[in-house]
């Protein structure tokens, strides 16, 4: 490498991308080679169950800038792009999809902003022109709901396609957490950021691999990794029932006071105001404390979030 250039690292996770991934390397390498920079590619696999992995040592073959790592399964999207990250010793690292939906031909304008002194160049995406769909309209209540409850702002239609300096990659190094929601990880850094949107591409070939179970564990994972917010309504909830056996307590002197105990059912009065003032704290309570508990587990136990089961040229 030159080491005058400013040098990139291209950080690519991907899950069955068989027929997609040569397609997006040669159209990624003839966006780049005409930029004045050291490129590296690191690529990611997330445990594909096809021909992914062969495709990508031939190009690791026949380009010396492709570094292949494998993990030993699939951990999700979220460690993928991690593992690449950390693997990373670029000036800038840009992470994006092997699908074909991230447009490379944006690199050159990312690394324009970075040039221009900023550290995160986030892109934004912007679909408005794409009928409505259960996926979009479940996405758009997700961003509201963390800006909501969280007290970090996570942008709406953020990707994860975006531009890091250095700094910015070694403040998200240096959250080793388990449960990783990266689009909020890097807002909390605050880091100066700029906004840039994009329309998304059609996929060359297959399906999307988020599924719903996936993007319903990853919203799980940005609500109890940013925010308390489910244990204050536990609470608050704990309070309306509290309220509500009260009014049934007042309900019930009355009959007393007005000597028309004869009206109430014997035991019903007691049984009531038992299960509104237990059953109410403990519906509202105990799942919201349970899941922070599984949370809490799962972190304590400092499992890695990525395992490696290879690294090209590691023989």
């Amino acid at each position: 490498m030159n080491s005058n250039k400013t040098t990139v690292d291209l950080v690519i996770p991907v899950f069955n991308e068989e027929g997609v991934i040569e397609h997006t390397h040669k159209r990624i390498c003839d966006v780049v080679d005409s930029l004045a920079y050291d490129f590296s590619f690191i690529y990611v696999d997330d445990g594909s169950r096809d021909g992914t992995v062969d495709t990508l040592r031939k190009m690791a073959d026949s380009d010396p800038r492709v570094t292949l790592l494998r993990l030993s399964r699939n951990f999700g999207h979220q460690a993928a792009l991690t593992a690449g990250m950390d693997a990373s010793r670029a000036d800038v690292v840009i992470t994006l999809d092997g699908d074909g939906q991230h447009p490379p031909e944006m690199i050159p304008q990312m690394l324009a902003l970075v040039a221009q002194g900023y550290d995160i160049v986030q892109t934004q995406r912007m679909d408005t022109a794409q009928p409505a769909s259960f996926k979009k309209w479940t996405s758009g209540f997700f961003y509201r709901l963390i800006n909501v409850v969280s007290g970090t702002q996570v942008l709406p239609g953020a990707a994860d396609f975006r531009a890091l300096t250095r700094p910015a990659v070694n403040a998200l190094k240096s959250m080793p957490e388990y449960h990783r929601f990266l689009r909020g990880m890097v807002s909390w850094i605050g880091y100066s950021t700029v906004i840039l949107p994009y329309q998304p591409e059609e996929r060359i070939s297959g399906v999307s691999k988020y599924s719903l179970s996936k993007m319903t564990r990853l919203a799980m994972d940005a609500i109890f990794s940013f925010s308390l917010v489910p244990l204050y309504l536990g609470l608050s909830l704990g309070g309306l029932f509290f309220c509500l056996a009260a009014a049934e307590m007042i309900y019930v002197l009355s009959f007393w006071i007005t000597g028309r105990t004869s009206n109430l059912a014997p035991g019903w009065s007691s049984l009531m105001f038992v299960i509104l003032i237990v059953g109410g704290i403990l519906m509202a309570l105990l799942g919201f404390i349970g899941v922070y508990v599984g949370y809490i587990f799962q972190e304590v136990k400092h499992r890695p979030i990525y395992l490696l089961k290879g690294e090209k040229n590691d023989g």
